[in-house]
């Protein structure tokens, strides 16, 4: 029906202050003024404009993917936004994968591998993007299994410098975002080897193009992979292949602040632990965490604004027929999945909160929450990433054939979001990893060690086991303790019920 504003009608119904919600949403008051006056600058921009991606060759959209990362950066100086605001710029604006590689993985990688002395080298480097780097750990061969890598460096102590080899096909560095066309340089992992030993995996920083003609460098083929699932989508981010032929770099590339290597070729392990590493990667995963409501706050928003203003059926007397949205089939479809992007969104806040704790306590050289925190970072990464693609996917059904329509936002945003499901651990491996974590808290039960954190609950595994749900009545329901005990209660018993299966294994990955 021409004229009539459907979504005023639906928002005036609301039973709840919308403005506060969305103060609880930004995170502060102060943060919903800047960030809506970002987002009416980005939406006001011509230059920024999004509506015609889907139309774009891949060179085409590639270039125009940069052009507009050029112009942010430019509008960034010119309006002399602060970091808040510059924040919340880049937020809005289509970022080529290259700014997320670098800012994502390759600065928050030297921070926490480098020596103080390669920090004060390279990253004054990268904040002012004088080079430009990307995380290159993935090969054609090896993903999840970080200790199968096939690159190697070894060690030339008549030159002091390590050797960068791809023996195999399978050792090519293969999807690093930023890597095909645009990375000067790489955080490439690689086998440490002196004098024929093989110390595992480690990192060095490596060029890979000229800073004058940005070709690459000798021994270097670098490239990009080529076409992704979808129009658009991943298909402006240039994700690359590398492979080494006899590399030369300096001894002092390789990242050094946990392990280091001699003038001479011995090794040596430093006194800094190597589980300050997994800060990194804490990081990393509470950002994918965070990422997952975003996405899934867009689908819910595009299929509940379809569902109010769609009319289908329900007509009478050559009335108006009924909104999609008062079918019940279409709530009880719809609803949980708006849960789940508040949800997510607060799980997301809860991780940034345990990344800092946990960074404060590694510094300290305090392991003890390191393992509830990788459980817990690598759980929620992958519950909620294999959430939010299903998600996206039933928003996409919800809105009926219009969703199928590159227009409805819907298929580029599904395409685009769907690789975090394999990105940064594959979702099955990472789940093993949190049942692995399990199993040993149950195995710990009997000895009377308290578990802590998000498992404490399984201190009072005798209880849980044995309680019942007392609920009488409906309302029952909206006391969170109660909620709560079910869970816990559910949990415990399906933890030491899979404890058990597993017992009867003489190898417990055989049970995995």
């Amino acid at each position: 029906m021409e004229g009539v504003d459907h979504l005023a009608h639906e928002r005036s119904k609301a039973q709840f202050d919308v403005d506060q919600m969305k103060v609880v949403w930004v995170g502060s008051r102060h943060a919903l003024q800047v960030s809506d006056r970002i987002a009416r600058l980005v939406a006001s921009d011509p230059v920024l404009r999004k509506d015609n991606r889907t139309m774009m060759t891949r060179k085409e959209l590639f270039k125009n993917t940069l052009r507009k990362a050029a112009h942010g950066w430019k509008r960034i100086n010119e309006l002399r936004l602060s970091e808040e605001e510059a924040s919340w710029f880049r937020h809005y604006v289509d970022q080529p994968a290259y700014t997320d590689l670098h800012w994502g993985m390759f600065v928050p990688f030297i921070k926490g591998s480098g020596t103080e002395e390669q920090q004060k080298k390279w990253l004054p480097l990268a904040y002012k993007m004088q080079i430009i780097g990307c995380y290159a750990q993935t090969e054609l061969g090896h993903g999840s299994n970080v200790q199968g890598l096939e690159t190697t460096a070894t060690f030339d102590p008549k030159t002091d410098e390590f050797v960068l080899n791809s023996p195999t096909l399978t050792s090519s560095k293969w999807w690093p975002g930023g890597l095909g066309k645009a990375a000067t340089h790489a955080v490439a992992f690689a086998r440490l080897i002196t004098d024929g030993k093989d110390h595992g995996v480690n990192g060095f920083i490596v060029q890979l193009r000229s800073l004058d003609d940005h070709l690459p460098l000798p021994g270097i083929t670098v490239g990009d992979i080529g076409m992704k699932f979808g129009n658009g989508a991943y298909n402006s981010m240039d994700n690359g292949v590398l492979r080494f032929d006899n590399v030369r770099i300096p001894r002092d590339q390789m990242l050094m602040r946990v392990a280091q290597v001699t003038r001479e070729g011995k090794y040596v392990q430093s006194n800094v632990p190597r589980q300050l590493l997994y800060g990194t990667m804490v990081f990393v995963r509470q950002t994918i965490v965070s990422d997952a409501s975003t996405a899934l706050s867009r689908a819910v928003c595009i299929a509940t604004r379809y569902s109010a203003v769609r009319r289908q059926f329900g007509s009478e007397n050559g009335g108006v027929e009924t909104q999609v949205i008062d079918y019940k089939t279409q709530q009880s479809r719809l609803f949980p999945l708006l849960a789940s992007a508040y949800a997510f969104r607060f799980v997301g806040e809860w991780l940034k909160w345990l990344y800092t704790d946990v960074t404060q306590k590694l510094q300290a050289n305090d392991f003890a929450t390191l393992p509830e925190a990788h459980a817990c970072t690598a759980g929620l990464k992958s519950l909620t990433t294999s959430a939010t693609a299903d998600a996206i996917e039933e928003c996409r059904k919800l809105c009926g054939g219009h969703g199928y329509l590159t227009n409805s936002g819907l298929p580029e945003l599904f395409a685009v979001y769907v690789p975090a499901c394999t990105y940064e651990g594959d979702n099955v491996v990472l789940l093993l990893q949190v049942a692995r974590f399990l199993m040993k808290t149950v195995s710990q039960l009997p000895s009377g060690k308290k578990p802590v954190g998000t498992t404490s609950y399984m201190g009072r595994a005798e209880h849980l086991i044995q309680c019942r749900c007392n609920v009488q009545k409906v309302e029952d329901w909206l006391k969170p303790s109660v909620i709560l005990e079910a869970f816990e209660a559910r949990a415990i018993r399906m933890s030491i019920a899979c404890a058990q299966d597993l017992s009867k294994f003489s190898n417990q990955e055989e049970g995995l």
